[in-house]
């Protein structure tokens, strides 16, 4: 997994994972990769600080390996929390909804327009097609996406 800082063409800072840089290039070209805070798919990513082992500077005293900061633990711990409730999320969506996969914005629109029952759905739908759904007052929101469960 990796994790980007991202930017978008409004100056909106926010950080996103992938399964690798091609993943994210990929997502990137099909315009899935979208500003946490506005939506935009003019996304690109932020320069970003590596994290590099560095040498020991004489009399100075390495970290434990696992020690980290009150504030850095917070965060950590906060970040935990998070992805548990998003996954607990994640997990009532697809277990009580539909997944109608690419047909995601026809069922949404035939349903707002009252031409098919309301049931729960999910499914697939860019950003663009999010953005006209939105416009016409159909009410969507995008299912969270999580790193593997095993990182």
């Amino acid at each position: 997994m990796i994790r980007y800082n991202l930017r978008c063409d409004n100056g909106h800072a926010f950080e996103s994972w992938f399964q690798s840089s091609t993943a994210y290039d990929s997502q990137l070209k099909r315009k899935l990769v979208t500003c946490a805070i506005c939506g935009s798919a003019k996304v690109e990513k932020a320069i970003m600080a590596p994290q590099l082992a560095g040498t020991k500077k004489k009399g100075a005293a390495a970290p434990a390996p696992d020690a980290a900061s009150p504030s850095t633990s917070l965060m950590m711990a906060q970040e935990r929390e998070l992805r548990t409730k998003l996954k607990e999320l994640r997990d009532h969506i697809v277990k009580n909804a539909d997944n109608v996969g690419e047909r995601f914005p026809e069922e949404a629109r035939k349903m707002h327009y009252g031409d098919i029952e309301h049931r729960a759905i999910y499914g697939e739908a860019s950003a663009e097609e999010a953005k006209s759904l939105i416009e016409e007052g159909v009410e969507v929101a995008p299912l969270p996406v999580l790193p593997d469960d095993r990182n």
